[in-house]
């Protein structure tokens, strides 16, 4: 494995201002001598300026790609197959969708990308539902590569699809905060917004999808993702904490050096996951190393602050010693050897000598992040991070220089790991799929309750009615569209071919798919001397008395259209026009007890009249 193995788009997102700078090489020699050959305080004061405005960047994801994707002729077949309607009667809608498809391929790094994103995973509920029967496949295969190896993948199943592209919401998040100016506070809620909203969309993809076919969308990338975006949110927190508070007392930098050590504490989970058997061989040499240099750069830092918390702040006064001292009392995994709290907090000689042990640390594990800094080459490019390693190691050792005193005949001792804290807990916020409105692009096909891939009709029969005297023989039901819920013996209906479940689409050439109950019977009493020309379907099956009501009372008692799955339960139909199906590749089976996907088959009331 080399440092170069990197997707193209995350180097050039990872790697800000490339140069042939080498790394500082970091002699080994004691932690007093190397505190005396530091430049003047005025470079050092500079330096302090420049770590408290530079951000060291962030690790953004390229987006999967995919091929191109012609659906023309297979969904024109499905339909006059299926459905029995004319195919090239839905060239439209066919083409609007493959465009949608064909702008989703290259989204712009904004908001408006992630819309584009949303539209099409919404857009993808209906296609799955009009052309994706549970027992057929449509025979369209759908390509997509590896974010970090570039490996293609295809499959039949239209979950890869969906899943390709939640994963490429998640990696747009990341490139979104990534970029952010984390310089400002704006910038700042903005990243931590964006690697939560990462973090949320990789976590719903773990949780919904198994046995994925490409290794970017496997449960350990996944689960290493996750944990890599809430790092970098608690990252963002660290600098958000440093902001707030220009003014720093001792409870502040007790509060920094805490939030340092969990920044640091995080990044060790990422660096742990990432070298895992099932990880490390193609996650990107230079990711993990990025990730060992922030976990040993900021606990370098947690020490740091201590020590200024120690050093550079005045004794405690009897009226803020017992606030200082509940904090001091979480503030050390295990407490420091030596005297009594109290005496530690107000002898200014006991801070420095705690003081002292701390930066002792932190330069050690500043000289540990510079030393694993230089092994990767496409790190050693990134001047920036460089620069702040190199400035935080030269500030720690002037601090050093400035306590350390040419009488101290003690031994510096090991001062204990700070314990890690925030005041910000990382969110992993879910995909808002509702938050992007569509319209169902086959609208025209019917009610998708009923017009679905799942349920196969005859071709269309068309029937003319004359009036008799007793009407038309016939019992209509139910809404979008009318059920002919019985036929007279001997009516007119029943001469004219008319059976108990059809569903009545047409009547004098105006469509009914989408019309109310009402509305078709005012269509059938508006009928004059030379009668109504009606079309009807029938769901095959469904022939024989009763069978449309046993249809019915089935669909409508919970057997749904969709086998549930853990999105099913969650998401609505949004203005039943849309939802937000994720069939995995391979379902996990839990249920949700709340599900929300008992689509009725017709809508039974009482409504149900003879006409």
């Amino acid at each position: 494995m080399t440092c170069a193995h990197i997707t193209p788009i995350s180097q050039e997102l990872l790697i800000k201002a490339a140069s042939s700078l080498q790394p500082d090489v970091v002699a080994v020699v004691s932690v007093r001598d190397k505190s005396r050959n530091l430049s003047n305080m005025a470079d050092l004061r500079l330096s302090a300026c420049f770590l408290e405005s530079i951000s060291v960047p962030m690790i953004p994801l390229g987006l999967k790609e995919t091929k191109e994707l012609d659906l023309l002729v297979p969904l024109k077949d499905f339909i006059s197959e299926h459905y029995g309607e004319e195919g090239v009667m839905f060239e439209k809608e066919i083409k609007e969708f493959m465009e949608l498809r064909q702008a989703m391929r290259t989204p712009s790094r904004n908001e408006a990308g992630l819309e584009l994103l949303m539209e099409y995973y919404n857009q993808l509920y209906f296609l799955d539902s009009r052309f994706f029967p549970p027992s057929k496949s449509l025979g369209v295969f759908f390509h997509w590569y590896d974010s970090l190896t570039g490996v293609p993948s295809h499959q039949r199943a239209l979950a890869f699809e969906k899943g390709s592209v939640l994963f490429n919401i998640g990696a747009l998040h990341t490139q979104i905060g990534a970029r952010q100016d984390r310089a400002s506070l704006p910038g700042l809620n903005q990243a931590i917004d964006a690697f939560q909203k990462a973090a949320g969309a990789f976590n719903y993809l773990k949780e919904n999808f198994s046995n994925a076919p490409s290794l970017d969308m496997s449960t350990a990338s996944l689960n290493m993702l996750v944990r890599l975006m809430v790092a970098q949110v608690q990252e963002c927190v660290f600098e958000k904490v440093t902001l707030l508070h220009a003014q720093k007392d001792f409870l502040t930098w007790l509060q920094l050096a805490q939030e340092a050590a969990r920044v640091e504490d995080v990044y060790s989970l990422v660096h742990q996951t990432m070298t895992q058997a099932h990880v490390k061989d193609y996650v990107p040499f230079s990711w993990t190393t990025m990730v060992h240099v922030k976990s040993e750069h900021f606990k370098a830092l947690s020490h740091y602050f201590a020590a200024i918390a120690l050093c550079d702040c005045p004794a405690a006064s009897d009226a803020e010693l017992p606030e200082h001292e509940k904090a001091f009392l979480q503030f050390h995994i295990t407490m420091p050897e030596g005297p009594s709290l109290r005496v530690l907090l107000q002898d200014p000689e006991e801070r420095r000598k705690l003081g002292k042990a701390h930066l002792k640390k932190a330069i050690m594990k500043h000289e540990e992040a510079m030393r694993i800094h230089g092994l990767c080459k496409i790190l050693r490019k990134m001047d920036i991070l460089q620069e702040v390693l190199s400035f935080a190691h030269k500030r720690s050792l002037s601090k050093y220089s400035e306590i350390d005193h040419e009488e101290d005949f003690f031994e510096t001792g090991d001062a204990p790991d700070i314990h890690p804290k925030t005041h910000q807990k990382p969110e992993i916020k879910s995909p808002s799929f509702s938050q992007v409105k569509v319209t169902d692009l086959f609208h025209r096909l019917g009610p998708l309750s009923v017009f679905s891939a799942k349920n196969k009709w005859y071709p269309m029969r068309r029937v003319h009615l004359m009036r008799g005297e007793n009407g038309f023989g016939f019992t209509l039901r139910g809404d979008s569209p009318v059920l002919i819920a019985g036929v007279i013996p001997g009516g007119c209906a029943a001469e004219a071919g008319l059976k108990e479940g059809d569903y009545i689409i047409l009547v004098n050439g105006k469509d009914c798919r989408w019309s109310k109950h009402a509305e078709v019977v005012q269509l059938l009493k508006s009928t004059g001397e030379e009668g109504v020309e009606i079309g009807v379907i029938t769901l095959q099956g469904s022939e024989g008395p009763k069978a449309a009501e046993k249809k019915a009372a089935a669909m409508s008692s919970g057997s749904g259209l969709l086998k549930s799955n853990k999105e099913n339960s969650r998401k609505s139909l949004m203005n039943s026009k849309s939802a937000s199906t994720l069939l995995a590749w391979n379902k996990k089976s839990k249920r949700s007890k709340n599900s929300t996907y008992s689509i009725p088959f017709t809508a039974v009331g009482d409504n149900e009249a003879m006409y």
